[in-house]
Order: structure tokens, then C-alpha cells, then sequence
């Protein structure tokens, strides 16, 4: 291997959790100045190994230098003094905490022994700005916000002490494209001042676009390394699989059938000012917009997790009565959340339990449920979404962000459900298995399944629906067939510019 001036170098990573090897012996070097792509599937090691590095995890064995000295952390705190900041996949923030305080614990201003509001306020608000998003109300608890603001949060959190290496695992899995063109202004201004760069993520092309090298994980070791512009897309999808995925947007021929769910000029106490739809059996449905735009507001308010202030929500064949979440289920109305994390999955509880949480009854009798008859089901879907667990007693909260993801989709799956909210179905997860999830949209529709698919990945949507809506400022500006859309167009119409 070429020898380089290395910020950062690992060499000799390992660590094991019982008797699972998640890394077997990783090594890493990483310029300054460098943004470096670390590529794989989930379950590769990548997470475990930037735990280490940030100071969660304690490696077996195996060295770290970082500017040619020592480097073991205690803790990520530890860590974050030394220099090295880490922006994780799922979002660590105090969520009854203003935006602020999020973005400054443990990092206050202080002057003679008190904490400097002003000065504190002025950092928060400079690390918000390099992210395009100075306005936002620093005063408002964390909860509050959507998913994608609470990102934006925890990258402005990670930029305030300007490290010497920056961690970002599927920094852009929430973010709008507008958001995402921001990130990498600041990935580039970061980059010219000397900042080492680790980026995580599955859309090889914002890994083609901003990365200088790249590494891949499989089974926690290192199976292929080099120049990002000298590698193409399938030679690294190909060193991540250990296939080739020759069409990533498989097209199941489906039919459009009869309208099954219809909203009428919906109304939501937060950001939804007004949306109408229709969707038919057999269609895939495609939500587009900017954060905040209303995208997640109106799959919430059809499932009726929140509250409709106005207008309707029809469901063909379903009495309209005062709707519930448990209305839904049972009106064959499946719901995925973006936030799996504390809505999606109990993280306690196992593999089969979340599978199967929503059909107990079918699994028991008199309050009892049938534990066989339960994995063998749980069973079924880890063979079908090829999820990388122990078995199905394992806990969910063991598992890699993709791979939760796959039992929370493996959730709708097994109920008998003929209308799918999908809220950025494919976030955290790995090209390959991506192929896989589309492949099972196709099979939806093919089956006379409705399907609304929430993303921020236009290439996504493009590729996979059959209708696209944008939202923008909480209205449905435009529904048009997807052969009449590009990514352009959907921004100028998310943006108010059309």
C-alpha cells in the first residue's frame, strides 16, 4: 500500500461481542484533508469500526494513531476533545432540549466560570449557518422538529468544535437534495481546511461525487481499497455483494386499478395547509419536498397518528369513523415510520416480536402466543430480506440501522395490509438490499397493492413510481405521472420556483 502522510491510521482492528467477529482485523489510513468512503453492507462492520474510532466501543486488539501520536479515547466526549467528531446514522439528541442546547452540550462558552449565553448562541447559530440553515428556532425542544431537522441539529453539532476528523455515517438519509447540496459545500470548505473526512453511505454517488478514496468492508474485513474516480460503481457494488446488481430500479409490471384512498384538502395543526390526493390498487405513489414541506404530515394524518384539523381521508370500503391507528390496521392500512428508532421498533424486544406485533392474535390462542409458530415466521422474513442477525430471539436494537429497517418492512409485510405508507423506506440501507426492497414495491403493485412512497432521494422516486407529488409549504403543488417529471422539475416545484 502506498505510503501517506496520514491523519489518521488504524491498523489491526478487532473486535468481537461474544461470539459474533464483527471486525477481524481492519486497517485505515486517512489523510488531511482528505474525504475518504467507507463502503459496505449493513452489517460489514462499518458502524462497529467508527465506534471504536469515536470512542464508543473499545477495540480487542489493533492500533490508532491520529497526527502520527497514540490515539485511544475513552469515550465519545474524550474523543471529541481530541479532535475526532462523529455524526451518527441514528440521531443521539436530547429531544426535550432546545436546538441549541443540543448543538452546544458539553461545548458551552463559558466566562469566569459561567456559561456565556450569548457567545454559546452566536457559535450555535455560525455552526447552523454552514448548513444553510441560520433560521432555524434554536429556542424549540429537539422533539419537536421533523427527523431530517433533527439531522441537520446533530451535523451542526458535530461541526461547533471543528475537528480534526469529521465521522459522518448516512449523513444525507433524511436530508432534501437542497439540503444535501449544502452538506457538500461544507464538506468541501471542511476539506480545504485540512479536516479528514470518514463518510459513510449507500448512494455510491454522493460517494463518487465527494470522496478522494474509498475503502470496502465485507464481513468485517477489508476487501477492496483505491481512487474513487479510477473505480466504477458496479466494480464496488460488486466488492460489497459479492454480486453484481445489474438493475437497481427492477420494473414489475403492474397494473392501475380502481382508487382505493382518496384525501380531500387535509389539514394539520403543524405544517399541512392543504393536500388532496388519489391512489389507486396497483400504484406506487411517490411524495417528494424539501423539509418541512408536509411529506411526512400527510401519511401521518392518513394513518391517523396525527390529528386532521379539516378535510378527509377516505379509505374505499372502510366506514368513516373517527379514525385511529388501530382503525387502520384493521382497514388494511400499513404505516412505516421514518423515525424507527422511537416509533418504527420496540429495540427491547426480539426480532419476532416486531415481526409479528401487529397479528398476536393469529399466533395464539386465549392470550398465549404459539413461540413456534412465531420464529418460524420471523424465520421466514430473515431468509426473505436476507437480515443479518443471530435468529429471531435476537433483541432489534442489536441489529445494524439497515437491518432494522428490514424488520420494520418485514412488519407490513406479513400483515395482510392492501395500502403500504412507506416513509423513506430504503434509509440506512445498502444498495444491494435497496434492489431488493423496489423488487418488493414491484410486487406489491403487481399484487393490487397501493403503495405512497416518502423519500428524499429523487433518483428513487424517479426510478420507482409510477406518480410523483411534491409537496411544498404544506400543500400538494403538483401530481404528475413520473415520465413527466426529472429532478430538476421536482425542485423548482418543491422550491415555490415553478
Amino acid at each position: 500500500m502506498t505510503t501517506i502522510a496520514a491523519a489518521l491510521r488504524l491498523t489491526g482492528i478487532k473486535k468481537s461481542f461474544g461470539a459474533t467477529q464483527a471486525l477481524r482485523g481492519v486497517s485505515l489510513e486517512i489523510a488531511p484533508g482528505e474525504v475518504h468512503a467507507l463502503i459496505g453492507e449493513n452489517g460489514a462492520g462499518k458502524s462497529t469500526l467508527m465506534k471504536i474510532l469515536s470512542g464508543a466501543h473499545a477495540a480487542d486488539e489493533g492500533t490508532m494513531e491520529l497526527g502520527g501520536a497514540p490515539y485511544q479515547p475513552t469515550d465519545p466526549h474524550d474523543a471529541r476533545l481530541k479532535g475526532v467528531a462523529m455524526i451518527y446514522q441514528e440521531l443521539n439528541l436530547a429531544l426535550h432540549l432546545s436546538a441549541q442546547e443540543n448543538i452546544l452540550l458539553g461545548a458551552e462558552s463559558a466566562r469566569g466560570g459561567w456559561i456565556d449565553r450569548t457567545a454559546s448562541r452566536e457559535r450555535a447559530r455560525a455552526a447552523l449557518a454552514l448548513l444553510g440553515h441560520e433560521t432555524l428556532d434554536l429556542d424549540q425542544p429537539a422533539g419537536r422538529f421533523s427527523i431530517a431537522e433533527q439531522q441537520v441539529i446533530e451535523i451542526a453539532r458535530a461541526l461547533l468544535t471543528k475537528p480534526q476528523v469529521l465521522i459522518m455515517d448516512e449523513p444525507t438519509s433524511s436530508l432534501t437534495q437542497a439540503d444535501t447540496e449544502r452538506l457538500f459545500a461544507t464538506i468541501a470548505r471542511l476539506r480545504a481546511q485540512g479536516v479528514s473526512i470518514i463518510y459513510i453511505s449507500h448512494f455510491l454517488e454522493e460517494c463518487r461525487r465527494i470522496a478522494d478514496r474509498f475503502t470496502v468492508l465485507k464481513d468485517g474485513e477489508t476487501v477492496g481499497a483505491g481512487q474513487m474516480k479510477e473505480a466504477s460503481l458496479d466494480h464496488i457494488v460488486t466488492l460489497m455483494t459479492g454480486r453484481e446488481v445489474k438493475d437497481l430500479y427492477p420494473r414489475t409490471a403492474h397494473a392501475l386499478g380502481e382508487p382505493v384512498l382518496e384525501v380531500k384538502a387535509a389539514v394539520s395543526p403543524l405544517r399541512l395547509k392543504g393536500a388532496s390526493l388519489r391512489v389507486r390498487a396497483g400504484e406506487i405513489f411517490g411524495l417528494a419536498g424539501l423539509i418541512g414541506a408536509g411529506r411526512t404530515d400527510l401519511v401521518r394524518v392518513i394513518f391517523a397518528l396525527d390529528e386532521l384539523e379539516s378535510g378527509e381521508v377516505c379509505i374505499v370500503g372502510a366506514p368513516a369513523e373517527a379514525a385511529t391507528p388501530h382503525h387502520r390496521w384493521a382497514q388494511g392500512v400499513g404505516f412505516l415510520s421514518e423515525n424507527r428508532k422511537e416509533e418504527g421498533l420496540m429495540l427491547t424486544q426480539s426480532l419476532a416480536d416486531n415481526i409479528t406485533l401487529t397479528k398476536h392474535e393469529t399466533f395464539g390462542r386465549f392470550g398465549w402466543i404459539n413461540g413456534r409458530r412465531q420464529r418460524e415466521t420471523a424465520e421466514r422474513w430473515i431468509g426473505e430480506l436476507r437480515v443479518k442477525c443471530r435468529d429471531g430471539t435476537q433483541r432489534v436494537g442489536e441489529l445494524s440501522g439497515g437491518n432494522q429497517q428490514k424488520i420494520a418492512l418485514a412488519r407490513l409485510l406479513e400483515h395482510p395490509a392492501r395500502i403500504f405508507l412507506l416513509d423513506e423506506p430504503t434509509r440506512g440501507i445498502d444498495v444491494g438490499s435497496k434492489a431488493q426492497i423496489y423488487q418488493l414495491i414491484g410486487e406489491l403493485a403487481a399484487a393490487g397493492k397501493a403503495v405512497i412512497v416518502v423519500s428524499s432521494y429523487l433518483p428513487e422516486l424517479l426510478g420507482l413510481c409510477d406518480t410523483v407529488g411534491v409537496m411544498c409549504r404544506g400543500e400538494l403543488a403538483a401530481v404528475r405521472p413520473r415520465p413527466q417529471w426529472t429532478e430538476a422539475e421536482i425542485m423548482r416545484v418543491a422550491t415555490g420556483s415553478a
